[in-house]
């Protein structure tokens, strides 16, 4: 693959000579690792005059990557508050961007026992923020029973059919149908915000002396009040124990109606709700990371998917006695699908999944 698409490097150039910061030489692009899309980041490689702020150079071809959404909704989330990187030049045409560096500090490399409590905290007050934003951009869609449905599907796609090589019959299809009802009745009935829709440790950076630094918001939609929550608490890259996981649920459950974003709620309903949502995010996300590995060759994602079944099966096995769908579907996947998924080579026992990771 080629460092960039045409006239990327010489774009880059004409932004940074159009700000007056002056180079001498060659200006190079250094590829930094991607992500789960089809975006690629540089950091800019020359003799400055005068060092420039921190950029990076985002290639998003337009065919793959909305990068107007991109635009829009960061300048959005910056006027209400949001940490997001300041876009310093686009054209959204060719999907090219020069946009603010937030470093490397991931969230996720920051987090462990001694600085959870501070760093969750953090990033609970910015999701309060995120989810007080009353009046997105018009190209905020609505995260609804047919968006759920179709995110829902992937995992029957890509991580039942491709991954595993298993054929679902039509009693097979129509109890899948069954609990993924379930899943989208309880999705629709909460109350519905701007939802990041990838709000995590490695979509969260932790920058000097301010708030996380929030990326990869430009999938957001008008949806579940505990998508983003969920996404934060049972993260698909880190596990954290259950009582702090209700803990701070609860916690954030009592902000929300503090500042009005939730009405009073019992915390049955409000954690019945945390855990349908988790459980649509991690079925989805099974899917996910298998089309990621199958399709796009990153096989990285293969040793997540302990962790992410891990989540799965624990509310599965939870909401059981009160919801025979999702009784059902838990019955299944373990009897049909957990034999398959013990012979695969990037298996290790989920029952044990994320115990090292803090």
């Amino acid at each position: 693959m080629s460092e960039s698409r045409d006239g990327f490097t010489d774009w880059v150039g004409e932004q940074l000579i159009a700000h007056q910061w002056t180079y001498s030489g060659l200006l190079k692009l250094l590829p930094l690792a991607g992500d789960a899309g089809c975006r690629r980041y540089f950091r800019l490689g020359a003799n400055f005059k005068e060092a420039p702020p921190r950029l990076l150079a985002v290639d998003a071809p337009p065919q793959k990557e909305d990068s107007q959404a991109f635009v829009a909704l960061g300048e959005y989330l910056r006027k209400n508050g949001v940490h997001t990187p300041e876009i310093i030049a686009a054209d959204i045409d060719r999907g090219f961007l020069l946009v603010e560096d937030f470093g490397d500090e991931l969230l996720q490399r920051a987090l462990n026992k001694d600085s959870v409590e501070l760093l969750y905290g953090e990033s609970l007050m910015t999701l309060l923020r995120l989810q007080q934003c009353q009046q997105p951009p018009a190209l905020v869609a609505n995260y609804d029973r047919d968006f759920l449905r179709l995110e829902l599907n992937i995992f029957g796609d890509w991580f039942v059919q491709k991954l595993l090589g298993y054929s679902l019959s039509e009693v097979e299809q129509n109890m899948l149908t069954a609990a993924f009802g379930c899943l989208e009745d309880s999705a629709c009935a909460q109350p519905q915000v701007l939802v990041h829709r990838d709000y995590h440790s490695r979509n969260l950076l932790v920058t000097e002396g301010g708030a996380p630094g929030v990326v990869d918001f430009q999938g957001a939609l008008i949806g579940p009040v505990t998508y983003d929550l969920v996404s934060l608490l049972r993260d698909c890259y880190i596990r954290w124990p259950q009582k702090d996981v209700k803990r701070w649920a609860l916690a954030y459950a009592n902000m929300a109606v503090e500042v009005g974003i939730l009405s009073p709620v019992s915390e049955t309903e409000f954690l019945c709700w945390f855990d349908l949502m988790g459980l649509q995010r991690h079925i989805k996300v099974l899917g996910i990371f298998a089309r990621l590995t199958l399709r796009d060759g990153k096989n990285t994602y293969l040793q997540d998917l302990p962790l992410v079944m891990r989540y799965v099966l624990e509310v599965l096995d939870a909401n059981a006695a009160a919801n025979p769908e999702l009784r059902e579907f838990g019955v299944w996947f373990k009897a049909k699908l957990l034999p398959r998924i013990e012979s695969q080579p990037w298996y290790q026992d989920y029952r044990v999944a994320g115990q090292g990771l803090i």
